[in-house]
Order: C-alpha cells, then structure tokens, then sequence
C-alpha cells in the first residue's frame, strides 16, 4: 500500500460536538474541529473546503453555491450532523460529484417526546403558569384561575407522518386525543391501524376541523410556507399550533397576526423562519411557548447523531456505500 493511500482523510467539522465524538472523530481521521463553537461565517465556509476531504456541517450552516463553487477537487463527502438537507444546496453538490449523507432516525423520540410536551403545555398554559409564579404576583388557588383547555378527545392533526409524525401520533393516542393525518402518501395501512388515524387527502380539509396541528414534515421547495396565511385562516379560533419541524414550513408573520388578533388560541415553537430571529411581535405574546430549537437536545441524540457522522465517513473512506447517503454523486 502506497504512503499516500494511508493518508487519513481531512474532515472539518462546523460546530462544537460531543467530547466523545470529537475523541472518536480524531482518532480515525485528520480532524479540523471548532472548539469555540462559533458558527462559520460564509468565507469561514468557504476556507473550509478548500482544504477538507470531508465537510460535517450542520442545520447553521449555508452549503450553498458560493461555498461549493470553491471547494477542492478532493471534497467528495458532505456528512451532514442533522437529519435536514435543506442547508446544502443538492444540485450544485451532485453536479461537483459529492455525496451528501445525513442521521436520520437517531432524533425521532427526542424530538417526538418534545412535541408531545408542546401539544400538552401550550393548551393548559405551562409557561404563563411558571411566569405567574416567578413574578410573585400568584394569590392562591381560584375557581376560575389559569384555566386551559383539556386536550382529552380533542382532534390532533400531523401535517407528514414520517417517522416523527408516527412517534407523535403514538404519543398523543396514549393521551386520548384522536389522530389524524396528512402526508404526500397514505401511510400503510397497519400503522393507521395501530394508530387509529384518519388520513385526509386534503391538507386544508383537515386544517379546518382539527383542534391542534403539529408540523413534523420536512423543509423542502414543496413544503416551504406550506402554512401559508391563506391555510392558517382556514384553522378554528379555538385550535392550536405546535412546530417541532422548521420554521420556514409556516409563515411566520401571519401566524403571528392571528395569534395577536385572536385568531388563534396559541403555538407552541421550537423553530422560527430566520432563525435566531424571532419576530419581536411573538415575544410579547403569552399564547405561545417559544423554544430555542431544543427538539432533539438531549446528549443521547446528539452522541447517536455523531456515530452516525464517523460511520458514514467511514463507510465512504472505504469505497462504500454509505448507510445514510441521501444524495448520490454525478459519475
């Protein structure tokens, strides 16, 4: 075997992983990590791949054109850390020749178990209950104190029923709501069995007589302001807004005239449409729990998400396949 044919890989990683992922990370390969932790700027970006073999970015960053455009000939993988694609710009990637591989799978119940503490806090008013009580402003216990609304019976609408959307629906069934779906395809029919749900063709037919959404489809060209202000209206006055996905797949600025005007009675984010923006208008609003994309934070997820990194880096290093490829090269 040739010295050169040793060489270990130059990987650059974005962002600041798990410690063991980072050790495992530097044992295998020609490790570049960021140990601050302060997200790439796009020239950082681009400086990255001009020298990396293999590029593990993140949701944070833009793999777009102007990146692309000046990687080196070497830069064959992108392993993204994240189930999302929708940073990297996939025909500029496939056109260079890169493969492009993600961690699917790993988030599913973290992110499941997330949305389901939405679909109960936002409902029976959590957050503006623990603000009351920090305040110091509480004065016992009332009849008619920080009532909510019970989500027992009440009609839960999944907008995709992937693997996240079925976690959820499974979750919520325990809680006795009743599940119903839409998605680009009926899922099988055991799983709508199991679930008892009910499949609506039409997404604006079920906006209109559900009690609570939960977005848990992806951010794609197709879906992006799929809750668009036309949509949103169709929703009852009395129904809720849960988003555990992306937030480009709603438009933000609608759905914060709604909840303003009364239109809504609350939401529940964990992601925005520019994120770290918030709209300021939302801030203000005691309606809605905003959280800061903590979907699939826990460390469990975040150390099965870099062992799913290092295999597929692994696995393509080796001249193969790699189990999570989601995009293959142009030969």
């Amino acid at each position: 075997m040739s010295e050169s044919s040793k060489k270990k890989p130059i990987v650059v990683v974005t962002r600041k992983l798990p410690d063991a992922v980072e050790t495992r990370m530097m044992e295998l390969f020609d490790t570049r990590l960021n140990h601050d932790d302060t997200p790439m700027t796009q020239a950082e970006l681009v400086e990255a791949v001009k020298i990396a073999d293999v590029l593990v970015p993140t949701v944070t960053d833009k793999i777009d054109l102007g990146v692309l455009s000046q990687a080196n000939p070497n830069l064959k993988l992108i392993a993204s850390f994240g189930t999302g694609v929708d940073h990297i710009d996939l025909d500029t990637a496939r056109q260079r020749g890169i493969t492009v591989t993600n961690t699917p799978g790993v988030l599913t119940e973290d992110t499941a178990d997330m949305t389901m503490a939405l679909i109960m806090a936002v409902p029976r008013r959590l957050t503006e209950g623990e603000r009351l009580m920090r305040s110091g402003d509480w004065e016992g216990w009332s009849p008619t104190g920080m009532l909510g609304h019970r989500i027992w019976g009440k009609r839960l609408g999944i907008v995709g029923m992937g693997r996240i959307g079925q976690a959820v629906a499974r979750r919520a069934k325990a809680f006795g709501l009743s599940i119903h779906y839409h998605n680009r395809n009926r899922v099988n029919s055991d799983v709508e069995g199991e679930l008892e749900a009910t499949y609506w063709q039409s997404l604006d037919q079920m906006l209109a007589r559900m009690d609570i959404i939960s977005i848990n489809c992806p951010h794609t060209p197709g879906t992006f302001h799929l809750l668009n202000a036309r949509r949103l209206k169709l929703m009852q006055k009395h129904s809720y807004i849960v988003n555990t996905s992306r937030g480009e797949v709603v438009d933000e600025n609608a759905l914060t005239r709604m909840l303003m005007n009364g239109d809504l009675a609350g939401a529940g984010l964990d992601v925005f449409e520019k994120e770290p923006a918030v709209n300021p208008k939302l801030l203000k609003l005691d309606n809605v729990i905003l959280l800061p994309h903590m979907g699939s934070a826990t460390i469990e997820g975040r150390i099965d998400m870099g062992s799913k990194v290092i295999i597929n880096i692994k696995t393509f290093v080796d001249g193969h396949t790699p189990p999570d490829r989601v995009l293959a090269a142009m030969l």
